[in-house]
């Protein structure tokens, strides 16, 4: 494996994290790809075939109801990855998958990950512990969308999109913020432009700006520090 590309797999904070000698039975299995906007990864009842660490994209996971709809519990980037509970033994997934925002993943194959698995405590450790931390965070999702206010999900939401990708600008049309936060897109239109006013944030056609992230974090939920990509680890007393 190149340096190059070695070093783009260490983007993801999950496998950084990891012993070097870990990292590197990892690492003769790991692929780099590129997806676009909207890319399926899991629907609810496959089989996961392949474990997920986001470099730069971010993966939204979604509970499907009987309608059709359906509703976020979770975003994955940066700090995280999907799949990981295949390394317990064959699974489906409980939710559907798709890359909320285009970008570079590292992807390994679900029957080599569990090997390596197995027969590593580290790796074992990890898993377990992030685990932990996806867990507490869909919780806090639940309790965000019934208990407060969409203007305030939708600061939170842009701000953990921010945090995850390491970017300001977050390439997301109205529809898609629109599903994510179970609101009419009117309603997100209506929103957006009340915190461009304010000069939060910048809306064009597709993308948003965070101007002013002390602004923007202000009239968010609470929920947003709960679940900082960075802090929720600390605060439920794991550390990654």
């Amino acid at each position: 494996m190149s340096d190059g590309l070695m070093q783009g797999h260490r983007e993801n904070r999950l496998l950084a994290a990891l012993p070097a000698e870990t990292f590197a039975l990892l690492g003769r299995d790991l692929r780099q790809v590129s997806l676009a906007q909207g890319a399926s990864i899991y629907e609810p009842g496959a089989p996961i075939d392949e474990v997920y660490f986001p470099q730069t994209g971010l993966i939204s996971l979604l509970v499907v109801t009987k309608d059709g709809g359906a509703i976020e519990t979770a975003i994955v980037g940066r700090e995280g990855a999907v799949g990981l509970h295949r390394a317990l033994g064959a699974r489906r997934s409980f939710t559907r998958a798709t890359t909320q925002i285009g970008g570079k993943f590292s992807i390994i194959r679900a029957s080599h990950f569990a090997q390596i698995v197995r027969e590593d405590p580290a790796l074992r450790d990890l898993i377990g512990r992030y685990t932990e931390v996806l867990w507490a965070e869909a919780q806090q999702t639940a309790a965000c969308n019934a208990a407060h206010d969409a203007s305030s999900r939708l600061c939170r939401w842009l701000l953990q999109s921010a945090d995850r990708t390491a970017s300001e600008r977050v390439p997301l049309t109205q529809e898609f913020l629109a599903q994510m936060l179970s609101l009419r897109r009117t309603t997100v239109t209506l929103l957006a432009q009340a915190l461009q006013k304010k000069g939060f944030i910048k809306y064009s056609r597709g993308h948003i700006a965070i101007l002013d992230r002390k602004g923007l974090e202000s009239a968010a939920c609470e929920c947003y520090h709960v679940t900082r990509y960075d802090s929720l680890p600390a605060k439920i007393g794991v550390k990654l």
